[in-house]
Order: structure tokens, then C-alpha cells, then sequence
């Protein structure tokens, strides 16, 4: 049978057919127990007299199906999966100084009731109350190299309380320090003095050298915090890393010592600008014994285990975090904030920021970080037991559900968002009781749940041992059946092992050519006694199933991802496939900017395939040919600074859009990291901003408030700048006709002297002319002499 069919039978619930019967006929189940581990739809009828009147029925069927085989409903064991609600209080808008009734997280209590395979839902709403009180414990690194960071420190205790308290009017504040264990190799002890006095070598004074010291408890006095900043002196470490998470380990247990609320946000900040120890490296001193996560801070407030407890681990850290609802900030600087990057990945709730040298900026590091720990709700789980698996569907901002996430960022302060939460239970654990919690990380509020697995039926508490419906006491009768002795079979226990009957062979063969018990097995009494195997469980009416002959993929058997039955994988609710191989989570394909494959793929079997040319990477996040940075945050800043744009329209702005909004008169050069973006809007306005992302990334949009905007014309001086063109074009007009026609004068006139100078005249007489004047010779003249 094609496994796709096998499928939609299971999930459909009805009574298709599996080979010639149904989902709950098919398995060869015998008693009630396995009966109701087959699959939530199917139900146990242990009336008696049932199935001896007629036709053979199984005791394990469908519901409707006992019913129309003469089973009485009250005979019938189905019992079905539940949900009740115990503790409900609804959520606070603010803390008010009450913080013993802030309830950030409903429901408070459930109680689920679960069948084997079956599965209930319910959501989760979580709150942000404003003004929730807030406990900051600042453990600082007295190695030498933080010489100037303390003298430093000694001014900002009233900076960092004022700052503090724009967020919330309920602050208290702590202090301690730490070094490294005094012990060889991470302490001076030569020359003489240097256990006394480690800077003996470069002729100065400081502390002798010590793991951790608790110095302030938490205080609403900060005027104490300045004034024991100030008591402190510098020490003196030989190796380069230093204890830092000795001293984390102590801060976060000795609760007492350091006095934290119950009902306070807890914030543990860690500034040094060293790598650390982590576990084993206390072999180098010769210390063996486990970091015990217990406190040891003695009287004298320092930590006195450590020269004999190792260094701990990161999931002991993790694990103490949790439990203390503790955020850790790493304020380290820059030249160690890719190693904490690393660490924060491993602890949920710890953010990292970079320090400056002199850690001048320590405050607004507090502030960056503690907004962008209130800026996400994140779920975590504790003590979840391995037979139930959980899957998450988050409700953020806009009503939008995303699938497969358990958290939600780019939150304000008392914004409410929801997680549906599905519980499925997958198998039966021996304690069919068990409790777990879901809660916030860092939060104190908790969801307490437990779950009750309904693995056994009711009709096994009437069992009657040696009964004598089961052939003279040869077996238990419990719920309508026999549970026949060692060495007995039949319904009635009536057969020995040892009897042969020819005639029963039948009954054990599915046809004539068909081999007895499928070959694995023994027919006896006319009942097929199935062979063990050394790779599983054989089991069925003539031992057809087995729980080892499913696909398998790279060695393990469904993946590992399921349970092998009857020769089909049934995967677990994360997974699907022949083999269970292929993974339903979309979470895996989740990109840092919430698009599925950044947009650029599509998300199969829980990794990314990327379909955007160019594209790669685990979230097809890299695409040297895409869209850069600018046209990426350009629509987010057309939806969230101007209200318009695709993703405005789409509703999906507050999802991918999560970056901080700083509106700026102009752009300034943060670093390498910033990028300065123009463009062009629909009403041609050139808008400015710059994309700024922070070494702990965190990322900033600074836009500029007053885009570019072409003016409009002025009308008076378009009128006066048409006639006055008119008029100059009209002038200019002028002229040109007047130079051409005194150019064509004065050719025409040169012309005519030209042919004038070149004109002949003929000299001779006429005959016929005679002249006007007579002339006369005067006789008597005779010249002059």
C-alpha cells in the first residue's frame, strides 16, 4: 500500500482500509492497553459477551463500529484528550510598585490530558507591564587593564541611575568584582611580594589577586554605589583571560548576598576587556572537581571555592540564568565582542554591546541593551518530558502569525503578543503524570503545566487473577478478555503450547500457498505465538508487523524522527516523508530580518533552497547581485517613517521592519558600518537616511525629518520673465532686420561704385555737335613777355 494512503487514513480518522480493515483493526492488537496506543480514534470494548453471537468482531475498532457490533457504550473504554484551564489572572498594564500581583503571562496553570498520538491546543499571551522594577548588578574585571575604566565607573553612578530611571521609577543597583583564582599559572608569585603585592614589578601598588568579591548588595541608595566604586583598587592577573564566570555563577545563586527581588526584571552587566576561563581550564592549576553551581560566598563576601571548584560551563551558566530569571549583558570591548557574540548565542537573554576603552559609554550601553532585552519575548521550556513534543505558532505585531516560532521582537513596552502552543503526546512515559513549566526568558511570571497521559484503561483495575472464565483459573480476566498464564493460549486460555491441532494450521495463514504466521512465527491453538527478534518487536494475528522494517536514512531507521510500525514510518510532528526525513519547521529558514529565506527562496524540509539568481547561504541572506542595503531599507522607511509603500500596504511592516527609527536634521559618519542611502519618492522628493548597524547588532535607521523637494514656480516672475523674453526676442528681432538690410544697403551701394569706377566715356567729336560758346582770335594780343 502506497504510504500516502497510509497517511491520510491516519489523519482522517476513518475507516479506510488497511490491509482488509481499518486503522485500529489492522495493528492485531490483544489488549486494551495497546489498543489505545494504536491511535486516539480507536476505542476497547471489554463487555463479555461481545462478539459471541455472530460474526468475530474485534474488541478494538472504531468507536461507531463497537457500537453497530452490539457493544454497550458504557462497556467501552475511549477515553478522550482534554484541556482545562486552573489559574487565569489577566495581564497588568503596569507595575505600580506592586510587583508581587504583576502578572505578565496568561494562563497561569493548565492541566492537559493526553492519549497516546493525540494532541491539544492553547495559546499563551505575553505582557511587558510598564514601569516594572528593575535590579542591575554591575560586576566589573579589576585586572590591571581596567585601571581607567574604574576611575571612570567612579563618576556614573548618578549618570546611569538617571538614565535608569526614564525607564523605570523602581531601580536598586549592586556592585562586585572579580580577577581570577590565586592560584599558579594565573597568578604573580614571583618576585618576592608579588602574591602581597602582583604590580611589585612595574613599581606601583595594587590588590592581591582574588576570584570574585561581593562588594554592594542591591540598593536604592546611589549615592552607597558611588561611594564603594570608589573603595575599589585594581588587581593584577598573569595570563590574559581572566575568571569572569566564576564570579557570573555567584552573582546569579547567591541570591540572598545580593539581594535580589522576586518580582524585579534582573539585570546582571559584565564589563571586562579579556577573553575568559571556561570549564577544564582549572586543570592547568591542578582543580578537577565540576563547577557545583551552589554559592560560596562566605562572610567576608568573597568567593571561597575558588581554588577547588573548575571554572563552569556555559550550559551551567545557561541553566542559572534561567533559573534566577537573570539577563546577562556582555559589555566587553570591541577586540573580544566576536567571542561573547558567540557565548551570547548559547545563553537566551544575553545581549552583547561594545565598550569603550575607558568605558565612557557604559550607560547608554545599559540602555541599548536593557531596550533591546524589553524589545523581544522569547519562550523557553523546563523539564519537558521526552514522550511529548511541542510546536509553536507566534502572533506579534498586526495580528500576523508566523509558524514555527516561539518568539517575538521589535516590541514596545506593553505590547501584548500570543503563542499558540500544540502539546502531542508521542508515547507513554512509566510515571503517566508530569509537570513542566513554559516561560519568558528573564521573566519571573511562569506557565505551569501539567499533563496527565492516558495510557492505561479503567476496565484493568477490575482485573480478576486466576479467574475462572479463562478455562478453570489458567489465566487473568481483565477488560473482557483472558490474560492467559505461562505456557496457555486460546481466548479462554483453553490450549497448551504444547497441543497440536492440524485443523487450527488455518487459521494461522492468510491462503492455501500463503506461509504459516508469515514465517516468524508459531501457530498454536489455531493463535500465531510470534518468534522474537534480536532487531525488534514482532507482533500482529499472523505476525505481519514488526517495528524494523520501515525506510531508513543515513543508518537510522525513519530518520530517527519516528517509530517504525507495520512496516510505515509514523513521524513525529515535526517531520514528514516516507523517512521521516523532512522537517515541518520554517523557524530553521527564518532570515534576521523575519522574511522566510530572506525572501529569495523557499524554505524545504526545514533549510532553505534558494530561487533568486545570485542568492546564498543558510537564509539565502547573501546576494552580491540583489538589491543592496539602500533598497532593502528603503521601504522600510517609507512604511514606518511615511505610512506608505508595498509593505505598508501589505500589513507586513512591523514584522520585517524591525529596526530602530531615529529621525536627524542631517546625517553624520557613524563607522564602517554605516551607510548613507538617497532616493527619489513618488512626489520627487529626494529622501536621505542612513543605515547604521552596531557591533552587537543592533541596527539603526537614521532618516532625515525635511526630504529635498523641488519648489514650485513663482507666477509673477514667470510672467514677467515670458513678456520680458517677448520683449528682449522682439529687440533682438529688430536689430537683426536692421543689420541685414544695412549690410544689403551698403552691398547694393558698393556694388554701384564698383561699376561706376569701371565705366569708359568716348573722347571723339561729333560732327553734328557744335558747342555753345563761339571762340575768337584777338589779333592785337600778343602774350605776355
Amino acid at each position: 500500500m502506497d504510504p500516502a494512503v497510509w497517511t491520510v487514513c491516519v489523519v482522517l480518522l476513518s475507516s479506510c482500509s488497511v490491509l482488509g480493515s481499518n486503522i485500529c483493526t489492522s495493528r492485531g492488537v490483544s489488549t486494551c492497553k495497546q489498543c489505545l496506543a494504536v491511535h486516539p480514534s480507536c476505542a476497547w470494548c471489554f463487555q463479555e459477551s461481545f462478539g459471541q453471537g455472530g460474526a468475530a468482531s474485534s474488541r478494538c475498532d472504531l468507536k461507531k463500529n463497537l457500537l453497530a457490533a452490539g457493544c454497550e457504550a458504557r462497556a467501552m473504554e475511549s477515553p478522550s484528550s482534554r484541556l482545562q484551564v486552573l489559574q487565569d489572572v489577566p495581564l497588568s498594564e503596569r507595575a505600580s510598585g506592586a510587583t508581587a500581583d504583576v502578572t505578565q503571562i496568561r494562563p497561569q496553570k493548565l492541566q492537559l490530558t493526553l492519549r497516546p498520538d493525540d494532541a491539544k491546543q492553547f495559546t499563551v499571551k505575553v505582557r511587558q507591564v510598564e514601569d516594572y522594577p528593575v535590579d542591575l548588578y554591575y560586576l566589573m574585571d579589576l585586572s590591571y587593564s581596567m585601571k581607567d575604566d574604574l576611575v571612570r565607573l567612579r563618576t556614573l553612578g548618578n549618570g546611569l541611575a538617571e538614565a535608569m530611571g526614564r525607564t523605570t521609577s523602581n531601580l536598586r543597583m549592586g556592585f562586585g568584582a572579580f580577577v581570577d583564582k590565586p592560584l599558579s599559572p594565573y597568578m604573580y608569585i614571583t618576585p618576592p611580594g608579588a602574591v602581597e603585592n602582583p604590580c611589585i614589578s612595574i613599581g606601583t601598588i595594587c590588590l592581591p589577586q582574588f576570584g570574585y568579591k561581593h562588594v554592594l548588595s542591591l540598593t536604592e541608595e546611589v549615592s552607597r554605589f558611588t561611594e564603594e566604586v570608589k573603595k575599589q583598587r585594581v588587581s593584577r592577573n598573569r595570563d590574559a583571560p581572566e575568571g569572569g564566570f566564576d564570579a557570573i555563577v555567584q552573582a546569579a545563586v547567591c541570591k540572598e548576598k545580593i539581594g535580589w527581588r522576586q518580582g524585579a526584571s534582573h539585570l546582571l552587566v559584565f564589563t571586562t576587556d579579556a577573553k575568559t576561563h571556561v570549564a577544564l581550564d582549572g586543570r592547568l592549576a591542578g582543580i578537577v572537581q565540576p563547577n557545583d553551581g551552589q554559592c560560596h560566598v562566605g562572610s567576608d563576601n568573597s568567593y571561597n571555592m575558588s581554588t577547588t571548584l573548575d571554572y563552569p560551563s556555559l550550559a551551567l551558566i545557561n541553566e542559572k540564568m534561567s533559573e534566577n530569571n537573570i539577563n546577562l549583558i556582555f559589555a566587553v570591548t570591541s577586540h573580544v565582542v566576536p567571542l561573547y557574540q558567540n557565548y551570547s548565542e548559547l545563553i537566551p537573554g544575553t545581549t552583547v554591546g561594545t565598550l569603550s576603552d575607558d568605558s565612557g559609554n557604559v550607560i547608554q550601553l545599559i540602555l541599548d541593551a536593557y531596550a533591546k532585552i524589553r524589545s523581544k519575548v522569547e519562550l523557553e521550556l523546563l523539564d519537558v518530558p521526552e514522550e511529548l513534543s511541542l510546536s509553536f505558532n507566534a502572533t506579534c505585531l498586526n495580528g500576523e502569525v508566523i509558524p514555527g516560532l516561539k518568539s517575538c521582537s521589535g516590541l514596545k513596552i506593553g505590547d501584548t503578543v500570543s503563542f499558540s502552543v500544540e502539546a502531542r503526546a508521542r508515547g507513554c512515559p512509566k510515571d503517566t503524570r508530569k509537570t513542566f513549566a513554559l516561560k519568558p526568558v528573564g521573566f519571573k511570571d511562569s506557565l505551569e503545566i501539567t499533563v496527565d497521559f492516558e495510557c492505561d484503561c479503567k476496565c484493568q483495575e477490575q482485573a480478576q487473577p486466576d479467574s475462572p472464565v479463562c478455562n478453570h483459573g489458567n489465566g487473568t480476566y481483565a477488560c473482557g478478555i483472558c490474560q492467559c498464564h505461562a505456557g496457555r493460549l486460546g481466548p479462554r486460555c483453553e490450549c497448551a503450547e504444547g497441543d497440536y491441532n492440524p485443523a487450527a494450521q488455518d487459521h494461522c495463514s492468510s491462503g492455501p500457498d500463503a506461509p504459516i504466521c508469515s514465517g516468524r512465527g508459531d501457530c498454536v491453538c489455531g493463535q500465531c505465538v510470534c518468534h522474537s527478534s534480536d532487531f525488534g518487536k514482532v507482533w500482529g494475528k499472523r505476525c505481519e508487523c514488526d517495528d524494523f522494517n520501515c525506510l531508513r536514512y543515513k543508518g537510522e531507521l525513519c530518520s530517527g524522527h519516528g517509530l517504525c510500525s507495520c512496516g510505515f514510518c509514523q513521524c513525529n510532528p515535526e517531520w514528514k516523508g516516507e523517512n521521516c526525513n523532512c522537517s515541518t519547521r520554517t523557524d530553521t529558514c527564518m532570515s534576521s530580518l523575519g522574511l522566510l529565506c530572506s525572501g529569495r527562496g523557499q524554505c524545504v524540509c526545514g533549510s532553505c533552497e534558494c530561487t533568486q539568481p545570485g542568492a546564498y547561504g543558510a537564509t539565502c541572506d547573501k546576494c552580491p547581485t540583489c538589491p543592496d542595503a539602500c533598497t532593502i531599507k528603503k521601504e522600510c522607511v517609507e512604511c514606518r517613517h511615511f505610512k506608505r509603500g508595498k509593505l505598508f500596504e501589505e500589513q507586513t511592516c512591523a514584522r520585517i521592519c524591525r529596526d530602530d527609527i531615529q529621525l536627524v536634521d542631517d546625517l553624520v559618519f557613524h563607522d564602517k558600518n554605516a551607510v548613507n542611502c538617497t532616493y527619489k519618492d513618488e512626489n520627487d522628493c529626494v529622501e536621505r537616511f542612513q543605515y547604521y548597524e552596531d557591533a552587537s547588532g543592533k541596527s539603526v535607521l537614521f532618516v532625515v525629518k525635511e526630504p529635498d523637494c523641488p519648489k514650485g514656480p513663482d507666477i509673477l516672475v514667470v510672467l514677467l520673465s515670458v513678456a520680458g523674453a517677448i520683449l528682449i526676442l522682439g529687440l533682438a528681432a529688430l536689430l537683426v532686420w536692421k543689420l541685414l538690410v544695412t549690410i544689403h544697403d551698403r552691398r547694393e551701394f558698393a556694388k554701384f561704385e564698383e561699376e561706376r569706377s569701371r565705366a569708359k566715356w568716348d573722347a571723339g567729336n561729333n560732327p553734328l555737335y557744335k558747342g555753345a560758346t563761339s571762340t575768337f582770335t584777338n589779333v592785337t594780343y600778343r602774350g605776355k613777355d
